[in-house]
């Protein structure tokens, strides 16, 4: 973990922080930085008598600064200041938070070690796995070991660390039956995948699953065996309706107590209470959102990430970690075994079958026909139902046969791309889109009986007429799903309809019929499965500016087709011809995935090379770019303006982007890093984001 500082004092922008870089040299000096002479004042500091140099990370996130610091510490402290606890120093001139790494006899600085100021807390939240895990995650997406450790380990909550510890129950999860119910014996590879688990071995696969709810039983029996060999699990998912899914099974599984799931609405003590019963050996299994993936579960053996796709799984904070490309360290550091499932498989977890990394674990054909639901598509503008209120719902007449039959024996899921009521809208004679006069943002209509507003400002525009032809009615560019909702309710008079979205989502619906309208990713999942399924406006979906428009897509479809019954209709409306409906219409994502790898592959494009995305002013671009020693066969896109968001001050920025060969990835993240250091020491001004395999590259 530490690095040598030797150097440090001809690094420029050091001029004003305490010389104090881990090294290893001779014994340390004493407070004066002398090592003999006068006895020390009365009151004076002394060191510990035993490893008084305590390296420490200072929660600095300069990139220049980015390696430990060393710091003597003072008899006093000595208990409390060990591997891993919290502590105070000063840095700059300035108190500072931060963690000790390591306490050893010397340093490798020759001039005055500072005091340690105090122990904030002597619990060893760090623990040498993560410590190491977050410095090569640091090292992978160009940022600083501080930014890593503040989505490692959470906040100190005091109150809770000073809670009596509650033992946990001393016995063992009774060992599972392997009978029909166990969800892995539908995998001819199920059986030896959990073999290998109860064996202490790490096998590691790409599981596709069989639509249906089984999933979450599945991951909570690999759990259980995990478990039951002796070893810890951290399962990822992407979101808190999720993790209430793996919660349960869990618990029915393992029996209450013997897990802890994390997410963000649990509130601050409490998540602090449950990752301290992990760190503390009390909980040896995990369930959480990715900020789970760093959590501290002893000897790990398993690591699980569902639904890998999920953009939810991107972390917002630098330096940008990936849940998939964490997992995947920490299996390999940690010698555990590794699963990454879905109904869909991503082109990034096809590199990891084709590399070898990981093997295919998926049901046969014959198995996946009989699970899967009868997907028909119709054309968006082609086969407009015959009767007038399926044309005012705009469901082709195939869509609306099968909800009305189907709504005789149960609930119906609609899926339509957009939120809202009429999130996009145009000129009425010549379809021209209609933009605010002010900002320029798309207008928009909440309501039918409200005027347009701007969807960036806000602003009422209720005089607009079209630039173009002057024509001052709109029309509907795409519907939401509350209009959505209020067609169907027409078309489908005295059936209940039911919406699912960002406001307000459903957890779970009844074996009632009723019309479920959902945006992706709000359905929720029906008792006994829907009736059936219409996935509405797909060229919405697959029309979008985005390097992973289809295979987002076809995931989107599949994670909502999952919850219809088997061999129930499911109706898609975009363009049979298209590669994602005939994957979705054979239910056959991998396929599609590994098709998308070759194009990929053909073009260049992630995940088949490496991207790097620098987004800033135009000047600190070109100055990054000039510092950074690029890795061979780097090619330079860009740059180019980047699009400004509602409400945004400051100068107009420009994005590009560096591509390189897969091979060439930590040589491309170490030069992007070493180029911030330079700027970081210079004292830029700017900071330019960067951004190592970013999702969005169009």
């Amino acid at each position: 973990m530490t690095e040598d500082g030797g150097g440090a004092d001809l690094i420029p922008g050091l001029d004003d922080v305490p010389r104090v870089p881990a090294g290893k040299a001779r014994q340390a000096k004493g407070p004066a930085g002398k090592s003999g002479g006068k006895a020390p004042k009365k009151g004076a500091r002394r060191p510990a008598e035993e490893r008084p140099v305590a390296r420490v990370a200072v929660d600095m996130s300069l990139p220049h600064l980015d390696r430990p610091f060393d710091y003597l510490v003072p008899v006093e402290l000595d208990g409390k200041a060990v591997p891993g606890c919290r502590v105070r120093v000063r840095f700059a001139g300035q108190l500072v938070d931060g963690f000790l790494l390591e306490r050893v006899e010397e340093s490798g600085h020759d001039g005055k070690l500072l005091y340690l100021e105090r122990v904030t807390s002597p619990e060893a939240v760090l623990t040498p796995e993560v410590a190491s895990l977050a410095r090569e995650v640091a090292d992978r997406y160009a940022g600083t070991f501080a930014d890593v450790l503040r989505l490692a380990v959470p906040p100190r909550h005091a109150r809770v660390e000073a809670e009596p510890i509650k033992e946990p129950a001393e016995d063992e999860p009774g060992e599972a039956p392997a009978d029909a119910g166990d969800p892995w014996l539908e995998y001819p590879a199920g059986a030896s995948f959990l073999n290998a688990l109860a064996e202490g071995r790490a096998p590691r696969a790409v599981w596709t699953a069989l639509p249906g709810p089984e999933w979450a039983a599945a991951i909570a029996r690999a759990v259980a065996v995990t478990l039951r060999a002796g070893r810890g699990a951290l399962v990822v998912v992407a979101d808190g309706r999720d993790v209430a899914r793996v919660d349960a099974a869990l618990s029915a599984e393992l029996g209450e107590g013997r897990h802890v799931a994390l997410t963000a609405e649990l509130g601050p003590a409490e998540r602090y209470r449950r990752w301290l019963a992990v760190l503390r050996g009390k909980a040896r299994a995990v369930v959480g959102t990715r900020a789970a993936m760093f959590a501290p579960v002893a000897d790990l053996g398993l690591v699980v990430l569902w639904d890998d796709g999920d953009d939810v799984h991107a972390e917002p904070h630098a330096p940008y970690p990936h849940p998939r490309e964490v997992l995947a360290l920490r299996a390999h550091r940690a010698k555990a075994a590794a699963l990454i499932g879905g109904f869909t498989r991503t082109t990034d977890a096809t590199v990891l079958v084709e590399t070898g990394w990981a093997h295919a674990l998926a049901a046969d054909r014959a198995r996946v026909r009989r699970a899967m639901p009868r997907v028909r598509y119709v054309g968006e503008d082609a086969q407009l139902a015959r009767d007038a209120a399926a044309r005012t719902a705009r469901l082709p007449n195939l869509a609306f046969e099968a909800a009305r039959r189907a709504l005789e024996e149960g609930p119906v899921l609609v899926q339509v791309p957009r939120r809202g009521y009429v999130p996009g809208i145009a000129c009425g004679r010549c379809r021209t889109p209609a933009h605010c006069v002010t900002c320029q943002g798309p207008l928009a209509l909440p309501s039918s009986h409200a005027a347009p507003y701007c969807r960036w400002c806000g602003r009422i525009a209720g005089d607009w007429h079209c630039p173009e032809c002057g024509f001052f009615q709109v029309r509907a560019i795409v519907v939401g799903a509350k209009r959505t909702a209020e067609e169907l309710g027409r078309a489908f008079p005295g059936v209940p309809v039911r919406t699912s979205g960002r406001e307000a989502i459903l957890e779970r619906v009844g074996p009632e019929r009723a019309l479920v309208v959902s945006t992706p990713g709000a359905e929720p999942p029906a008792d006994g499965g829907y009736t059936a399924g219409l996935l509405l406006d797909g060229w919405v979906l697959l029309g979008r500016p985005d390097l992973r428009a289809g295979e987002e897509t076809l995931r989107r479809w599949m994670n909502a087709a999952a919850l219809v019954r088997a061999e129930a209709p499911v109706v898609v409306a975009a363009e049979g011809a298209l590669p994602a409906v005939q994957s979705l219409v054979r239910w056959d994502p991998v396929t599609y995935a590994e098709r998308e790898l070759a194009e990929r592959r053909e073009a260049g494009f992630p995940p088949a090379a490496r991207m790097a995305s620098l987004t800033a002013t135009p000047a600190a671009i070109r100055e990054l770019l000039a510092d950074a020693r690029l890795p061979d066969g780097a090619e330079v896109l860009g740059p180019v303006p980047v699009p400004r968001q509602p409400g945004a001050e400051g100068p107009e920025k420009e994005r590009a982007l560096v591509r390189v060969p897969r091979a060439a990835g930590p040589a491309l993240a170490r030069a992007l890093k070493e180029a911030q250091g330079v700027r970081s020491a210079r004292k830029a001004t700017e900071t330019v984001r960067v951004q190592i395999d970013p999702l969005e590259l169009i």
